[in-house]
Parts: structure tokens; sequence; C-alpha cells
């Protein structure tokens, strides 16, 4: 008995040992593509998967919300159009209440709240990150909210 429970000590503080190196590689990958995206670098596309599930909440003027739903290869061909645009106006996006949520030993999920730099706004946002068998962690989900309206022509 003395040595399951020995052993059980030793696997259990083990694993919270990997999760919490998996924590802090995961939220490591946030800050960078943060970065990466607030200059607006090439890089940005490569913190994706390719088969991303990208989800951006529209909130109507009602306040009600829609999500409208992208693939990534879209999503990364929109956002290499909209960074010129950005890059001239030094869009940049803060992100406050950053929360790390293990879903499980190669997953977890990053909320926060995102400010744009354009305006005054508080949105709520999440990450779904995945780590590969080459140990690298990628976007495999994604939502953001915001109050662009143009973004509803692309509901379904």
């Amino acid at each position: 008995m003395k040595k399951f429970l020995i052993t059980s000590l030793v696997l259990t503080l083990f694993s919270l040992n990997v999760m919490a190196d998996n924590n802090k590689e995961a939220l490591d990958t946030f800050y960078n593509y943060v970065n990466a995206a607030n200059t607006y670098s090439n890089t940005v596309t490569d913190f994706y998967s390719p088969s991303a599930k990208i989800i951006r909440q529209v909130i109507k003027p009602d306040g009600k919300t829609v999500d409208v739903l992208t693939d990534t290869a879209t999503y990364v061909k929109q956002m290499k159009i909209g960074q010129a645009g950005a890059k001239l106006r030094s869009y940049k996006n803060v992100y406050t209440n950053v929360t790390v949520i293990p879903i499980s030993e190669k997953k977890i999920k990053i909320t926060s709240v995102r400010h744009p730099s354009v305006d005054n706004d508080s949105l709520k946002a999440y990450m779904i990150f995945e780590k590969q068998p080459n140990g690298k962690w990628i976007i495999t989900e994604e939502m953001m909210q915001t109050r662009q309206q143009i973004f509803l022509k692309y509901a379904k």
C-alpha cells in the first residue's frame, strides 16, 4: 500500500509539472502571437493550424451576437489584406485578464479581454492552442468579438 501511495504521489507531481510547463509554453506562444500581430509580422499566420476554427462573434447594435465562422485559408487571406491598413493606422490589440485553462495535456485554452487601439472597447476573446508532435504550439480555434458589422455578410 505504501509503494502504491508513493508511486501515485510521484506520478501526480510529475503530471502537475508537465501541465505547468505546458501552460507556460502555451502562454508564451500566446504572447509571441500578440507581438507578431501587433508588429505586423509575416510570421503571424504561422501560429494557426491549417484547419483552425476561426470565429468572429459580431456584436450587433441591439447587443445580440452572431457567430461568423471561417476557415484558416480565408482568414489568413483577409488578415494579409487588412495588415496594410492596420499598419498605416498603427492598429494594435492589448489583451487583459489573460487566463490559462488546461483542457488536456496537449490542449490549452487562453481567454482574455481584447482592447483594440482604435476605440475604447473591451471584447471577449479566446484561443485554443494545441501542442504538435514537434513541440510547437499552434492555434486550433480562435474566437474574437467585434462590433464590425461587415462580418455579418459572411454569416451563414
